[in-house]
């Protein structure tokens, strides 16, 4: 028994030295990447300078062409992120002021995304290689219903979200594979190929939402010129009268909702393709640059 014992002991000894190792050896690749996705990019930099920035879920990452920015001489990065929420775009906008970046103005894409305060488990996960070396990104998830689990557990939150931030992407990190996320500032833009084109929101509720009130609020706090915008949808979406709701509750959201309508120009029903997105780009730029 005593035998027995002592081996067991040892086993779990073993074990747990080895999850601090791999714990340690994960974080220190994810420490030093920058061209994998947008939420390095923004942690492992030092201060930039921006006329404007992009923060949002896919509907801001495929709708702002930060090309034609740039043709009016705006310095500009679309930092929206597919399957991202409001908690992470308040996030990306801590880290980005945590590195003095020094931004003029903040376009925020909240719409649908106003109907929750939950973390988007896809995107929340690329945060958590960084939460030992970042006590903003921890305060962020202390409140949160798995924190001492992703905190206190050495290597846990790399086996918990494997196919996020485990062996592969590891692996992808450390031999410095690079994607397209970052190229054309940010922007990805969507084809003519249709995926589907109804959509039903009728189950949406805009709530008043703090991951909103803090974007606007560090806005106010920096100086930063902030305006929030909801985007288009195709014209087959039921429940429509959900941006009206969030105008009602959100008086300085501007509703750009029916801007671009003709299904042409949507590749599925929240998602315009690269011309829409381009008529919706031009009349952002007209209205408030």
């Amino acid at each position: 028994m005593k035998q027995f014992l002592g081996f067991t002991i040892k086993t779990i000894m073993i074990l747990m030295a080895l999850a601090v190792l791999l714990d340690y050896c994960y974080t220190s690749v994810y420490l030093q990447s920058n061209n994998r996705n947008k939420i390095e990019y923004v942690y492992n930099s030092k201060s930039r300078n921006y006329d404007v920035v992009i923060l949002g879920s896919s509907r801001a990452n495929n709708h702002f062409v930060t090309e034609m920015f740039g043709q009016k001489g705006l310095k500009t990065f679309n930092y929206g992120i597919s399957g991202g929420h409001l908690f992470e775009a308040s996030l990306m906008l801590k880290l980005m002021l945590e590195r003095h970046y020094k931004i003029k103005t903040v376009i925020l894409e909240t719409d649908l995304n106003l109907s929750n305060e939950k973390r988007s488990e896809t995107v929340a996960a690329k945060f958590l290689p960084y939460i030992h070396d970042s006590e903003i990104i921890k305060n962020h998830f202390l409140n949160e219903a798995d924190f001492n689990c992703l905190y206190y557990i050495p290597f846990y939150r790399y086996i918990n979200f494997d196919a996020l931030i485990g062996f592969r992407e590891f692996y992808k990190t450390l031999s410095q594979q690079t994607t397209n996320v970052l190229d054309k500032g940010g922007f990805h833009a969507l084809g003519n190929k249709k995926g589907n084109m109804k959509n039903d929101i009728r189950a949406l509720k805009p709530l008043k939402n703090k991951y909103y009130d803090e974007i606007k609020q560090l806005c106010k706090n920096n100086n930063i010129n902030f305006i929030a915008v909801m985007t288009p949808m195709c014209e087959n979406t039921k429940g429509i009268e959900y941006f009206n709701k969030v105008k009602k509750a959100y008086r300085e959201i501007y509703n750009y909702e029916n801007v671009v309508v003709d299904d042409k120009y949507f590749s599925s029903c929240g998602h315009m393709n690269n011309a829409g997105a381009r008529i919706f780009t031009a009349r952002i730029i007209n209205d408030f640059f």
